[in-house]
C-alpha cells in the first residue's frame, strides 16, 4: 500500500494547536472562556448525567472480551490462516505492558493506595477494612476492565488490518455497518477523534512523567529544585531519546526499550519485596486477589444514588474508566500492530490475564510496602504527597528500604524508559492514524508528532494546562464509547460471516512450504 499523508493529519495538527494555544492563555485574560474551566464545566455535565453509562458500557466491553475467549470465534487467526505469531511471548507482553500502563503504574503504584487508605471508598471506615478496600479498588482500577477496552479495539483492529487486509484506521472498521461512508467525512470524523484523544492523553502523560522524573531527582539531590526549568530540561533529552528510537524503528527501538522497561521493572518490584515485609506483601496480596474477583459484578455497577454528597466514585472509577477509553485509540492500535499471527482467544487471555496479574502484584508490592509503614496511624507518605505531590510517594517509600538512593536511581531510569517507550509508541500509532493505516509511517510524520506532543507537554507544563488537556481528551471518551459500541456489532458480523463460511473448529494449519 502507497503510503502517503491523509487530511487526517493537516486537521489534526490544526486542532491541536488551537487547543495548546486555548490552554496557554492565562485566567486572567479569559476568565470565563479559558480551557480548563470549559473542558471542567462540559466534564463535571459528563460525569453527573452519564456516569452510569460508562460504568456500564465499560463492563460491557469487559464481558463481550470474555465471551470471545470461550466462543467459538476464538480459533480465528488475526492474520492469514496458519500464519505464525511475529514476536515471542516475553516480548509481546514486554510491549504490551510499556505502551498501555507501564508508567502509570510506577506513579500510582504507592500512592494510590495510600489515598484509598486514608480516603476509603465508603467513608467511616476502621483501618483494617479501609486498607483492603484501598487494594481492592487499585486493582479494580488498573485491573481486568481497562484491558478489556483495550482488547476490544485492538482486536478489531488487528482482525481487520492482518485478516481482512484493510487499512489499520479505526473507521474502517466500522466498514460492515455503514459501507463507503467510512470512506469520506464521517470516517475521517472518527479518525480525527482518535487522533485527538490520542495526542493529548500522551501530552499530558509526558508532562506527568516529567514531573515525576523531576520530583525524584529533586528528592535524591536536595541542592535541586523541582522547577519548571528541570522540568523542561527532562523533555529535551527524553525528545532526544524516544525520537532515535523512534527512527530506528518498531522491530529495534521499541523491541529493545520494552524488553528493558519489564527487566527493569521486575527487578525493582522484586528488590521491594523481599527486603519488604513479604509475608505481609504476598498474603495481601492472594486475599485482595480473592475479594478482587469475588467482589467484581458489584464493584462494575456501583454508584452512589442515596449519598450524592460522596463524590469517590466520579472522581476515581469514572474518570479512570473515561481515561482508559481516551487511551484505547492509543493503546490498542499499537496492541494490535504487535499482535499479528495470534488467535482470537490467545490474543484476549494475553491481553487480559497477563497485565492485570502483574498489575495486581505491583500494586500489592509497592502499594502494600506504604500500607505497611503508614498503618495504622502514621501518615508520612501521605503528608509527603501532601505536602510535596504524588510524584514523590514512590521516593518517599524507597526511602525506608535499604540503599534507597541506588533504588531510587532505578526507579528514575525505569520512569524514564517508560516515557521514552510511551512516547514512542504515540509517535508511531500517531503516523499510522495520519497516513491512512501504514504498517510502518515515514519518519517525518513520527517527527512531527514527536515535536508536537513534547512541545504541547512543555507549553502546558509552563501554564499549568495539563489537567485542562487531560479533562479535554477525556471528554473525547463520551463520543468513542459510542464508536467502540459500533466497534463489537461490526466485529461480530464479520464473525458470524467468518462462521458461515467454514466450521471455526480449530485453528488452521500452517501451509506448508515448498523446499
Amino acid at each position: 500500500m502507497q503510503q502517503k499523508v491523509s487530511q487526517v493529519f493537516y486537521i489534526s495538527i490544526i486542532i491541536a494547536i488551537i487547543f495548546i494555544t486555548w490552554g496557554i492563555i492565562p485566567e486572567a485574560v479569559l476568565p470565563v472562556w479559558n480551557l480548563e474551566h470549559i473542558t471542567g464545566l462540559i466534564q463535571g455535565f459528563l460525569v453527573n448525567k452519564f456516569g452510569w453509562f460508562y460504568l456500564m458500557y465499560a463492563t460491557a466491553f469487559l464481558v463481550f472480551a470474555l465471551f470471545l475467549i470461550f466462543s467459538k470465534y476464538g480459533n480465528i487467526v488475526l492474520g492469514k490462516d496458519g500464519e505464525e505469531p511475529e514476536y515471542s511471548y516475553l516480548t509481546w507482553f514486554a510491549m504490551l505492558f510499556s505502551a498501555g500502563m507501564g508508567i502509570g503504574l510506577v506513579f500510582w503504584g504507592a500512592a494510590e493506595p495510600i489515598y484509598h487508605f486514608h480516603n476509603p471508598p465508603v467513608p467511616g471506615q476502621d483501618p483494617n477494612v479501609a486498607a483492603k478496600m484501598a487494594m481492592r479498588y487499585s486493582f479494580f482500577h488498573w485491573g481486568l476492565h481497562p484491558w478489556g477496552i483495550y482488547a476490544v479495539l485492538a482486536l478489531a483492529l488487528a482482525y481487520f488490518q492482518f485478516r481482512k487486509e484493510s487499512p489499520g484506521l479505526i473507521s474502517r472498521i466500522l466498514t460492515p455497518l455503514f459501507g463507503d461512508k467510512m470512506k469520506g467525512g464521517w470516517g475521517t470524523v472518527v479518525d480525527i477523534l482518535a487522533v485527538f484523544a490520542t495526542v493529548f492523553g500522551v501530552a499530558t502523560s509526558l508532562g506527568f512523567g516529567a514531573m515525576q522524573i523531576s520530583g525524584g531527582f529533586s528528592f535524591l539531590f536536595q541542592e535541586l529544585n523541582d522547577s519548571f526549568r528541570l522540568q523542561l530540561i527532562i523533555i529535551l533529552v527524553v525528545t532526544v531519546l524516544f525520537l532515535t528510537s523512534a527512527m530506528t524503528g518498531l522491530n529495534r527501538g521499541i523491541k529493545f526499550l520494552s524488553t528493558t522497561n519489564i527487566i527493569l521493572a521486575i527487578l525493582l518490584m522484586l528488590f521491594v519485596l523481599f527486603t519488604g515485609p513479604t509475608n505481609f506483601i504476598m498474603d495481601y496480596f492472594t486475599t485482595t486477589l480473592g475479594s478482587y474477583l469475588q467482589n467484581l459484578p458489584s464493584m462494575s455497577f456501583r454508584m452512589t444514588p442515596f449519598n450524592q454528597d460522596n463524590t469517590w466514585v466520579q472522581d476515581w472509577t469514572i474518570f479512570y474508566w473515561a481515561w482508559w477509553i481516551a487511551w484505547a485509540p492509543f493503546v490498542g492500535m499499537f496492541i494490535a500492530r504487535v499482535s499479528r499471527g495470534r488467535t482470537v482467544r490467545e490474543f484476549i487471555l494475553g491481553v487480559l490475564i497477563v497485565p492485570t496479574v502483574f498489575g495486581a502484584l505491583w500494586f500489592s508490592v509497592f502499594g502494600g510496602s506504604a500500607i505497611s509503614i503508614e498503618y495504622p496511624n502514621n501518615d508520612i507518605i501521605m503528608n509527603a504527597i501532601s505536602s510535596e505531590g504524588t510524584e514523590v510517594a514512590l521516593f518517599t517509600l524507597l526511602d525506608y528500604f535499604p540503599v534507597s538512593s541506588i533504588t531510587s536511581t532505578l526507579a528514575i531510569l525505569l520512569i524514564s524508559t517508560f516515557f521514552v517507550t510511551s512516547a514512542d509508541s504515540a509517535t508511531f500509532v500517531l503516523g499510522m492514524q495520519t497516513t491512512n493505516g501504514s504498517l510502518n509511517p515515514a519518519k517525518n510524520i513520527k517527527f512531527s508528532w514527536g515535536i508536537i506532543q513534547s512541545a504541547a507537554a512543555a507549553v502546558l507544563l509552563w501554564q499549568g494546562g495539563l489537567s485542562a488537556l487531560q479533562t479535554a481528551s477525556i471528554i473525547a471518551a463520551f463520543p468513542f464509547t459510542i464508536v467502540l459500541i459500533l466497534i463489537v456489532f461490526s466485529l461480530m458480523k464479520c464473525f458470524k460471516e467468518e462462521a458461515r463460511r467454514y466450521p471455526l473448529t480449530r485453528r488452521k494449519p500452517r501451509p506448508q512450504t515448498e523446499e
